[in-house]
Formats: structure tokens, C-alpha cells, sequence
């Protein structure tokens, strides 16, 4: 189950990083993250009253999927 989760968080990663930085723009990393952890948070495809727990246990993987998606977002650009 959570295989299956983790590619999709990954996927989410990209378009919250692209879409957090459309609408923040540059300097505002500490904020351009925490939305980006949101928007994937909110679109888990797991039911609602299990979200808090799923977004608690793979926390440090969601986290780590958002600066993965930033780095290759720089490197598309470069």
C-alpha cells in the first residue's frame, strides 16, 4: 500500500513545487514548501479521517519528495 502511495506523493510533489512557486514566486522558500506539503497532504488518495495519520507516519518522505522536485525543477530550467 504504501509503495503505490509513495509514487503518488512523489508525482504530487512535482505539480505542488510548480504551483507553489507560481504563486509565491522567488524568496519565499520557507513558504513555498509549506504549501507544496499542504497541496499534497490534502490531495493523499486516502480517505480524509486518515490523512493526519498517513501525512504524520510518511511526514520525513513527503518532506523529502518536495526538495526532490525542487532540485529537479532547477535542473529542467538549467
Amino acid at each position: 500500500m504504501f509503495d503505490k502511495l509513495k509514487t503518488t506523493i512523489k508525482e504530487l510533489a512535482k505539480t505542488a513545487v510548480l504551483k507553489a512557486e507560481e504563486a509565491l514566486g522567488s524568496k519565499k522558500g520557507q513558504e513555498k514548501k509549506t504549501m507544496a506539503i499542504e497541496y499534497i497532504i490534502q490531495r493523499i488518495p486516502v480517505p480524509s479521517f486518515f490523512k493526519p495519520l498517513v501525512s504524520m507516519l510518511l511526514s520525513s518522505f513527503i518532506d523529502d519528495a518536495v526538495e526532490f522536485a525542487v532540485e529537479y525543477m532547477k535542473s529542467e530550467v538549467l
